[in-house]
């Protein structure tokens, strides 16, 4: 009886071995006060949230999330009704358990099985609580600007609760090992700039102080991101984390932009899905973008990527569709020359764009009927009445062929600058300057170098004006 009651524990612990080392995933979840409702199982990717999978929970609350393949590991979200939701971290473990009271979810929940998502959960609660501290003290700085003892006290009252935040985000990755949270907590952490050495008697060593630091910041900014390590794409930091470099560290200019995004595409050398998110991101960020200059970025990653063959996830209808938008950008970037056009004008003139010898040139397209258009087109009237004598010309163009109703409006509206003609757009005016709405303007400088583009006629003034000041 001993022996078949040995043998009957040993097929039991054999089959529930078994049982855990089974692929897929097996997460019970219990909401008291929650019945006879729909739940939902999503997870992050990038700045968005998608939806994995539906339960309905019985009278008790009480459901599971099921599947036969493993999850993609990550931080996922267990969505309840009323738009709330608690987040899991999906590891190696998928299979555990979760229990909360649905009236007060996030204080009462609890795991089991699941030694990483209890360690989360006690993060989340305690770092919540350390944001909070220092929100509280960063409200009172702001309230006691005028008060300089005040000031003092809770200025080192702040960094002494950044060090204790530092500390603790540094215990937390030591103690769990290389496990998911110590990946999301390492991802998250700030990077600690030295305070650089000023070699004495250095001109402005307050501003080269600064340009150190951010050099150093600017270099760094990734190191305590692994691009080898795919489980950060399910989470929201990664691109949380490329939003604020691209936004708010680089300068905005495409040259300073080139080069780091060469260097962050070379880090995900190696890894498919590292390099997939890191292409579609840069493109989408670019060609959204609304600085002005920035589609430069835009055509240099769809040359790079896109149209070189990497990009092999997107379709040959893509393709084609993308190099046509490129083609219609790539003659008018900003710092290139523009290009000539010849056509007639409304006096019955041929003119020539490079023969215009002012200091600006501002290419307008324009309609007459156009209702932004017949907005616009005073405005530039009255700051060209003004300005003509200062270095600037208009090259206007109208976009169609209408002849009676473009000449009507130049003499009712007395306008004159340059009025060029060309209905056939023999000049292919469309093309070179990717004219598919109007107005559209750019402005060209002496040499006929695009400094502008995509202007409103309002920020033409301001332009020029700037232009002048610093880049004269």
């Amino acid at each position: 009886m001993k022996r078949g009651l040995i043998g009957i524990v040993l097929i039991l612990s054999v089959l529930g071995v078994s049982a855990q080392n089974k692929p897929g995933y097996n997460i019970n979840i219990e909401i008291e006060g929650l019945r006879d409702s729909s739940i939902y199982l999503a997870y992050h990717f990038g700045n968005k949230q998608y939806l994995k999978d539906t339960i309905a929970l019985d009278s008790r609350g009480r459901g599971v999330f099921t599947g036969k393949e493993a999850l993609p590991q990550g931080i996922y979200l267990v969505v309840l009704p009323g738009k709330k939701y608690f987040e899991i971290l999906v590891s190696d473990n998928q299979k555990f358990s979760a229990s909360c009271l649905f009236s007060d979810y996030f204080a009462t929940l609890k795991f089991s099985g699941s030694a990483e998502n209890s360690a989360f959960l006690a993060y989340e609660k305690k770092w919540s609580k350390m944001q909070q501290k220092a929100s509280d003290i960063g409200t009172r700085i702001q309230n006691n600007k005028k008060n300089t003892d005040s000031l003092k006290i809770l200025n080192k009252e702040s960094v002494n609760q950044e060090k204790l935040m530092k500390e603790y985000l540094v215990s937390v990755i030591a103690e769990n090992g290389n496990n998911l949270l110590a990946l999301l907590v390492k991802s998250m952490m700030p990077i600690d700039v030295p305070d650089p050495v000023i070699p004495a008697g250095a001109a402005n060593p307050d501003s080269l102080k600064w340009v150190i630091k951010y050099n150093y910041n600017k270099d760094h900014f990734f190191d305590n991101i692994d691009f080898s390590d795919e489980r950060i794409l399910r989470t929201p930091i990664l691109q949380s984390r490329l939003d604020a470099f691209f936004n708010s560290v680089v300068v905005q200019s495409p040259d300073s932009i080139d080069k780091q995004v060469d260097k962050l595409i070379l880090k995900t050398q190696g890894n498919y899905k590292m390099f997939q998110f890191m292409a579609v991101y840069l493109f989408n960020h670019f060609r959204e973008s609304e600085i002005m200059g920035q589609d430069a970025v835009l055509v240099k990653i769809a040359d790079e990527i896109y149209l070189s063959g990497k990009a092999d996830w997107v379709s040959k209808q893509f393709l084609e569709d993308l190099r046509k938008q490129i083609e219609l950008l790539r003659h008018n970037l900003i710092g290139m020359k523009a290009e000539n056009l010849v056509m007639n004008s409304f006096n019955d003139v041929y003119v020539s764009l490079y023969d215009i010898k002012k200091e600006f040139t501002i290419l307008y397209f324009w309609e007459p009927n156009c209702g932004h258009c017949q907005e616009a087109t005073p405005k530039l009237k009255t700051y060209y009445e003004k300005a003509r004598n200062e270095g600037v010309e208009v090259f206007a163009i109208c976009t169609t062929s209408d002849k009676a109703a473009w000449s009507k409006y130049i003499n009712e509206h007395q306008l004159g600058w340059i009025n060029g003609w060309d209905p056939e757009r023999v000049t292919h005016f469309d093309y070179y300057y990717d004219v598919q709405s109007t107005p559209s303007v750019f402005i060209l400088d002496k040499n006929k170098k695009i400094i502008a583009k995509r202007l409103s006629v309002e920020d033409i003034p301001g332009f020029i004006e700037n232009y002048r000041k610093y880049f004269r």
